[in-house]
């Protein structure tokens, strides 16, 4: 059986799409999934890039194709009251309902679907006490080791060469994105062409520029 750590951060409209067909995708293979939350912001900072929302032209193009997809696929897909937002609340708290900080994919679905099929101003207060009520956390969202958790997965997500969400971790390889979930299904087939040299020498490219910032 492979053990497969997806990576993921509420506040991505792909990771939603990615967790909800990731079964479909692998249906017929052995394999066992860790969620593990980390912070998209964290991730954007340490890399020094801006997320999809916070470019013109990009940020309506993200929202459009999203729909267009979860209409394609059948996902219930809509768009919260207000993005992006701060995600710490609802990340702790999937942290707080596993006393490893592992949530399960019954608290992610519940916490996705607030998020991308309710509607709804994610932020309310009121929201997040109903959600809290609802998962029973093991801990209280709110606990230093609750939130040092979170940064310690974000960190050995950097660690481990993620630099977006959704991730998916496989050995040592990552797969990045909502559109990677084929590839991701062949290299868990055995396809050897992950193992050729265009796979294998594809990241030591020469730089052959560098733009100035």
């Amino acid at each position: 059986m492979k053990q497969l750590t997806f990576y993921f951060d509420f506040i991505s409209p792909y990771a939603y799409l990615a967790f909800h067909q990731l079964p479909q995708v692998l249906q017929g293979l052995s394999y066992q999934v860790r969620y593990q939350p980390v912070l998209f912001g964290g991730l954007l900072q340490h890399h020094g890039q801006l997320g999809p929302v916070e470019v013109i032209g990009k940020r309506e193009w993200t929202y459009r194709q999203c729909l267009w997809l979860g209409r394609q696929l059948g996902i219930d897909l809509q768009l919260p009251a207000a993005h992006p937002f701060n995600p710490l609340p609802l990340m702790r708290l999937a942290i707080s309902t596993d006393a490893q900080g592992y949530p399960n994919r019954n608290v992610c679905d519940t916490l996705f679907k607030f998020v991308w099929a309710s509607g709804k101003n994610v932020s309310d207060p009121a929201h997040l006490a109903e959600l809290s009520a609802l998962l029973n956390p093991v801990r209280s969202a709110d606990a230093l080791d609750v939130k040092a958790q979170l940064r310690m997965f974000t960190d050995e997500a950097i660690a481990n060469e993620v630099f977006g969400v959704p991730a998916i971790q496989a050995d040592s390889e990552i797969f990045w994105g909502f559109d990677s979930l084929p590839m991701l299904r062949q290299y868990l087939e055995g396809d050897t062409w992950f193992k050729d040299r265009a796979w294998t020498e594809a990241g030591k490219l020469p730089v052959g520029i560098v733009r100035k910032r």
